[in-house]
């Protein structure tokens, strides 16, 4: 693999390849097809989330592992396009390079054999970067390190190669003077906002809230599913006090639709659902997406939702009440955002139980409102006795993966 230097050029012989590039950020790839005047020759040539597809040209969204990656096929790129120039953006436009680091491009052949890398290391407050292109030269394709960054964002890039832009919805016309704002109310519920404009910095993260308090305890009807509230409990035994062995529980979100200027998209948000079992205040097993399985086969976790797509649940784990070891008293089910989103951007989260056995839900607590917090515990599966119970939870902390969780995890504990 070659290494290239910003303006450095290189024979591309290859007749199709894909463009990548590893940025330590949340962001976006796309691709510009534009003519020799450095133009595209309509909207059509860029294409981008809501346009995956353009001639010889198409961005393929992350999925199963794979980072985002352009795929081009020289042989069917149209003769009047002159070059074709990969794009990376920050997905948080407050952001840039200076601040996340530096981002790589990389191409490879159609069977992934790496063919050239560059390296931008002289990116300071640009959101956004031109980092390579592939042009015509002579009859022949060649690849071109560029590296241009554009301060502005994606609106100064666009407009510089000609795409238009379309407009910005009006601002909201203010109150009338004598309106009496009403007073400030709790965590509203997320909702997408027309047009997305974070703040220069990040607010404040409040501190991470007390254990809840005791409440009422209601009891599981057949057919008659508990809603739950935050502390609401539940002892694990169907009508006639028959006691549940298997539960299922069901963790399941969807990401806020994003509208930016070129449309609306989902934000593709990979929370991860985790089972920590306790004994005491000790953590003794987990299962997650990278250990499927506790060494004693009480706790199953089926499988990674990397997006939260699809209705009803997006990731599920079985606790099998029988053979949860007797030193375990909690099982903590903690949801953690891999990628560093809050839950300000995700909207309908939900925890149910269902009765493995016989398939009915038993029981369902749904997270209303947004909350600054990138883990959250859902609920806890605990010993009372000779009994089993579950707690609905709720609360927020700071947790990309599931071991972050332990430290908040403590105060559930005593």
């Amino acid at each position: 693999m070659d290494q290239l230097t910003k303006g450095a050029n290189a024979p591309l012989t290859a007749p199709r390849v894909t463009l990548t590039v590893d940025v330590p950020a949340p962001a976006d790839l796309s691709a510009l097809l534009v003519t020799e005047s450095g133009k595209v020759r309509s909207d059509a040539d860029f294409v981008f989330y809501n346009q995956p597809t353009g001639p010889g040209v198409r961005c393929v969204q992350p999925s199963a592992g794979q980072p985002w990656r352009v795929e081009v096929d020289l042989a069917s790129v149209p003769a009047d396009v002159h070059a074709v120039r990969l794009v990376t953006s920050l997905d948080d436009t407050s952001a840039t390079f200076g601040r996340v680091g530096q981002p790589v491009a990389r191409v490879a052949d159609d069977a992934g054999t790496p063919l050239f890398a560059f390296t931008m290391d002289d990116l300071a407050t640009e959101s956004i970067v031109v980092a390579l292109e592939l042009y015509r030269r002579a009859g022949a394709w060649k690849v071109r390190a560029v590296g241009q960054g554009y301060a502005g964002g994606l609106a100064d890039l666009i407009t510089d190669h000609g795409v238009s832009v379309e407009d910005a919805p009006p601002p909201a016309p203010p109150a009338p003077a004598a309106a009496v704002p009403p007073p400030p109310a709790a965590a509203p519920p997320v909702v997408a906002p027309p047009v997305v404009a974070p703040p220069t910095a990040a607010p404040p993260v409040p501190a991470a809230p007390p254990a809840p308090a005791e409440t009422g305890e209601v009891q599981l009807t057949k057919a008659r599913p508990v809603s739950l509230t935050k502390g609401q409990k539940v002892t694990l035994t169907k009508d006639g006090g028959v006691a549940l062995t298997m539960i299922r529980m069901g963790l399941g979100w969807d990401p806020v639709r994003k509208r930016g200027m070129f449309g609306s998209r989902e934000v593709e948000i990979d929370l991860d659902a985790s089972a920590i079992l306790f004994a005491g205040t000790d953590p003794v097993d987990v299962a997650f997406y990278n250990n499927l399985r506790t060494r004693d086969g009480s706790v199953q976790h089926t499988g990674d939702n990397r997006t939260g797509e699809g209705e009803g649940d997006d990731e599920t784990i079985l606790i099998d009440l029988t053979r949860v070891p007797v030193h375990v008293t909690n099982v903590m089910l903690v949801v953690t955002s891999y990628e560093g989103h809050t839950f300000e951007q995700v909207q309908n989260a939900f925890c149910r139980l269902v009765d493995q056995t016989t398939g009915a839900e038993l029981a369902r607590y749904t997270l209303a409102g947004g909350m600054p917090y990138t883990g959250m515990l859902m609920a806890r599966v605990y010993r009372h006795g000779s009994a089993w119970k579950l707690q609905a939870v709720g609360e927020g902390m700071q947790a990309r993966v599931p071991t972050d969780t332990l430290p908040a995890l403590a105060r559930y504990l005593g």
